[in-house]
């Protein structure tokens, strides 16, 4: 089976990337490169969905690309303005 995931990496302070996966509640890892961030986002995904199996859960599925929307919301929030 092939599946498909929305990954998000984001820069920290002391170097390296934190990384998410927003359709794996609690999946997470992190990488000192960009490059081993994302393998060990592919490790971490891998062993989520293990943790699935062995418990008998389904696997979360992401809606098809053509069906999502993402985008990103600039506000002005008016006790921070």
């Amino acid at each position: 089976m092939k599946v498909s995931y929305t990954v998000h990496f984001e820069p920290t302070e002391e170097g390296g990337y934190s990384v998410t996966v927003p359709a794996l509640p609690g999946c997470f890892t992190e990488g000192l490169t960009f490059e081993e961030a994302k393998e060990n986002a592919g490790e971490a995904i891998l062993a989520y969905i293990d943790v699935l199996i062995e418990d008998g859960k389904p696997i979360p599925l992401e809606a098809p690309p053509s069906k999502r929307v993402e985008t990103v919301l600039e506000l002005n929030v008016p006790a921070l303005a």
